[in-house]
């Protein structure tokens, strides 16, 4: 194969500031990200940001179908001619944030997809949301990501770092951070180092939700501001729809003191509060067991799920347009 170098070269590639590129030329770092996505002969592959395509051409002879989204008119005409001839590419002249995911995944098979790509960092949350809102079709995703975002998706309770992203795709998705890229893999060479990733979409949730929406919306408001109290952030949440003295009493039922902050609790935590809330909103009486371990969501959470996912082209439901309202958060 071509090293990525010469092929840079032969097509006089010229990053463009509008995309915020920077194309990796490793081929070793190349072949670390498609060995780590174990790819296998009968997989469908998802390629975000194929780019002068490095890792279309290692990907190509390995899967059954490879579909390679590019953004960039001029590295679309580089990829046509240097993997347009395979059968089982298709090459996609399209913005990832306005394509229409479900239909062009749902269409290429039953099994669940795989998803690769050096992303753009600057919109790297809205990708990764815009997979969580279609995950019963993604099986698996490696991605390129600035180190800053790695870090802070695989961070531990009770670290600055812990926030709304880490919170909602861990509790669906089992999230790795793999290993650092340093500046000089690439052209030109970013001021950041970044790291690759992986995430494992579970089949269900970490904690059995009642309610999704309701459980987005606490994430929300739990992290709204994170020098306050999770008790002061619930309050102020009028969306979640509980009474004062509900709150009280359950976040007793869950063991917590409302001094605490959201930064200080886990996943599951956070699920089983907004399970006791979602009780005490509806006026059935408690479990006091929902929500533990891994479970099916219930036929009321699972009729709410066209919520979260959106339709249409944007594909923005309540999880997209929340991290695009707290991305850092």
């Amino acid at each position: 194969m071509i090293p990525a170098g010469k092929i840079l070269k032969k097509h006089a590639v010229r990053p463009r500031r509008r995309f915020s590129q920077s194309f990796l030329k490793d081929d070793n770092v190349a072949r670390k990200i498609v060995g780590a996505a174990d790819l296998r002969g009968q997989d469908v592959v998802l390629e975000i940001g194929s780019g002068h395509g490095i890792l279309t051409r290692l990907m190509a002879p390995r899967v059954k179908n490879l579909l390679a989204v590019e953004i960039d008119p001029q590295l679309v005409a580089v990829l046509e001619e240097e993997t347009g001839s395979r059968d089982n590419v298709l090459i996609l002249e399209a913005d990832i944030l306005k394509l229409d995911l479900a239909t062009l995944l749902a269409g290429h098979g039953g099994e669940r997809k795989k998803i690769v790509g050096n992303i753009p960092y600057g919109i790297s949350t809205e990708i990764l949301f815009r997979l969580l809102t279609h995950r019963r079709l993604i099986a698996s995703a490696v991605l390129m990501v600035q180190k800053e975002l790695a870090e802070r998706l695989t961070a531990a309770p009770g670290t600055k770092a812990y926030g709304i992203p880490t919170v909602l795709l861990t509790m669906y998705a089992r999230i790795g951070h793999l290993f650092d890229v340093p500046p000089p893999c690439f052209h030109p060479r970013p001021r950041v180092v970044s790291s690759v990733i992986s995430l494992t979409f579970r089949e269900r949730p970490l904690v059995e939700l009642s309610d999704e929406n309701h459980f987005f919306r606490l994430v929300k408001a739990a992290f709204a501001q994170r020098r306050k109290t999770i008790a002061n952030n619930l309050r102020a949440a009028p969306e979640l729809g509980c009474k004062q003295e509900d709150l009280e009493e359950m976040l007793e039922k869950c063991g917590l003191n409302g001094r605490i902050r959201a930064e200080m609790l886990t996943v599951e935590t956070l699920g089983r509060l907004s399970n006791e809330l979602t009780t005490a909103r509806r006026g059935a009486p408690s479990s006091g067991e929902e929500g533990k371990g891994e479970g099916r969501q219930s036929e009321e959470g699972a009729d709410k799920e066209s919520a979260l996912e959106g339709t249409g082209n944007g594909g923005h439901g309540i999880v997209t347009d929340m991290l695009l309202e707290f991305p850092d958060r």
